[in-house]
């Protein structure tokens, strides 16, 4: 039994995939992953074979792509849903089916190629907020005005679907046509079906359930990670109190240059008196002087390091937030874009850290939000809710795949 795995996104949408790839191969099944190029390495490692997807994301994200740093939004999904149909196309005659995620253009031409092949086609969200319900409001996207009168969630999600046919409804009709398949009416529902899975934890991020969708929530898809942290990292841990953490992933700052924030972090962790750990990242944080309580790093086993942090600063995508929550440390989310206002309130929500007030971090700033984060309080409860996240997401969803293509009729997921 053969399954295709696609997305086009950062790490953080890649890393589940990946931890759904190695549970459906532990079961017997093959599996492929489609994602952009960025990610051979990761996938080399867990022997998951890659189809490149697209352009490296990085690059893509920070406009070193030629000819496209100043591409609008429709020229770049036309081709994304294009480049997304020819590697899905390619590679999925014959699969169990195509379990997707990532950038909504090249969703919409997964599920083209996955309709003309004729294979069944899953949906996969990894957050609540970006599936239509009348338990909350849809996120809004880059340009979207609502008129101030307009708060009903119901009235919310409709205009968050007009203004998704706006901007990508033409591109997925023409596109579909020029593979000989018919236009479709409403392509935020034909991406997303009618029986999406949910791959986020049902404590840090619960659904509730709502007549508009019939989700079924997996738990969040973790990729057990065993290695070692480098020997450099081991020994500052070793030789001091435990740090703070602060790192941003696959996101690049806003609001000022990549030292600046260096500069802000660093200070203010020093101010609550506690040693500085900086996770490289995409921000391109770096050490400011030469102290030795500073330490600097790159991409690293986020499950064994956080246990042993006093805290982690991050910008809130779904999987660090899922890992520092796991591993009981207290959270400091500096929301940049997306869902991450979504996860920043579930931390605060959920009593297990801060969220800071805007996407730029100064050193008064961010020490306001370490303040609350480092309280014993804040420390109790996220070892308090450490023990109910679940690590068994991926297993779920690896088996509820399998069911579905072994014909079980207690198993709904995928298109309508």
């Amino acid at each position: 039994m053969r399954f295709v795995l696609v997305t086009y996104g950062s790490r953080g949408d890649v890393e589940p995939m990946t931890g759904l790839a190695v549970r459906l191969r532990a079961l017997g099944a093959e599996v492929r992953v489609c994602a952009p190029p960025d990610f051979a390495d990761l996938l080399d490692e867990v022997g998951v074979p890659l189809t490149p997807l697209a352009w490296p994301i990085r690059a893509l994200a920070t406009g070193a792509v030629p000819g496209k740093e100043k591409a609008g939004l429709s020229g770049i999904a036309a081709e994304l849903t294009a480049m997304a149909y020819e590697a899905v196309a390619g590679v999925a005659a014959g699969c169990a089916a195509v379990v997707a995620t990532g950038s909504f253009p090249a969703l919409a031409g997964t599920r083209t190629a996955a309709e003309k092949l004729g294979v069944p086609y899953v949906f996969t969200s990894l957050s609540p907020c970006y599936l239509p319900s009348s338990q909350h409001p849809p996120l809004r996207w880059p340009g979207q005005v609502i008129p101030p009168e307009v708060t009903g969630n119901r009235e919310l999600w409709d205009r968050h679907s007009a203004h998704l046919e706006t901007l990508f409804g033409d591109t997925v009709n023409v596109h579909r046509a020029s593979v000989g398949l018919p236009p479709v009416r409403g392509v935020r529902d034909h991406v997303f079906t009618g029986h999406p899975l949910l791959a986020a934890d049902p404590v840090v991020g619960p659904w509730q359930p709502t007549p508009e969708l019939d989700v079924t929530q997996t738990g969040a898809w973790i990729r057990p990670d065993g290695r070692p942290l480098p020997a450099g990292l081991e020994a500052f841990l070793a030789a001091g109190a435990q740090p703070v953490y602060v790192g941003f992933g696959s996101m690049p700052m806003r609001g000022a240059s990549a030292r600046e924030i260096s500069r802000a972090v660093v200070e203010a962790v020093r101010a609550q008196g506690r040693r500085v750990l900086l996770g490289t990242g995409w921000a391109d944080l770096a050490l400011i002087d030469d102290r030795d309580d500073c330490f600097a790093v790159g991409e690293v086993n986020q499950q064994a390091l956080f246990p042993r942090v006093a805290a982690v600063v991050h910008h809130g995508g779904a999987g660090t937030t899922t890992t520092a929550a796991r591993a009981g440390a207290p959270q400091v989310i500096v929301p940049q874009v997306a869902d991450q206002p979504y996860w920043a309130g579930r931390v605060s929500g959920l009593g297990i850290g801060a969220v800071h007030d805007g996407p730029t971090p100064t050193a008064e700033s961010l020490s306001a939000a370490l303040k609350v984060a480092l309280a014993p309080e804040t420390g109790a409860r996220a070892a308090a809710v450490a023990g109910t996240v679940r690590t068994d997401g991926a297993e779920r969803a690896a088996t509820l795949l399998l069911d579905m293509a072994g014909g079980s009729g207690s198993t709904r997921v995928g298109q309508q």
